[in-house]
């Protein structure tokens, strides 16, 4: 059985464009993080900083699986958190969210 490959549209802080072939049941982080893009994901997706934070974009909030407690947490010590903010080492890559498209917040990097 091969893995189905999907596409990310990820705008970095300073603003360029990239889209990425991501992989289905990677954390969007991992894919993030596979690409050389600045996400620091110190903690390697276990939830437990927020090293890893993106916006996603208002069109996809619906399709991802609520923010759990632990989520919660973590992205009250992030950086300029939003409304649509969300740790992207919790976000699994789905057919759902094929053509997602996020932004990667300030971390500190």
């Amino acid at each position: 059985m091969g893995m189905n490959t999907y596409k990310i549209h990820v705008t970095n802080p300073d603003g360029t464009r990239t889209s990425l072939d991501a992989l289905e049941g990677w954390q969007v982080m991992e894919i993030l993080r596979d690409y050389g893009l600045p996400v620091k994901a110190e903690c390697g997706g276990a939830c437990c900083c927020a090293t890893c934070h993106v916006y996603v974009d208002a069109d996809w909030l619906d399709k991802l699986p609520p923010v759990g407690d632990e989520e919660e947490c973590m992205l009250d010590s992030a950086l300029s958190p939003k409304a649509n903010s969300r740790l992207s080492c919790q976000i699994i890559m789905t057919p759902e969210l094929d053509g997602l498209s996020l932004t990667i917040a300030p971390n500190g990097v």
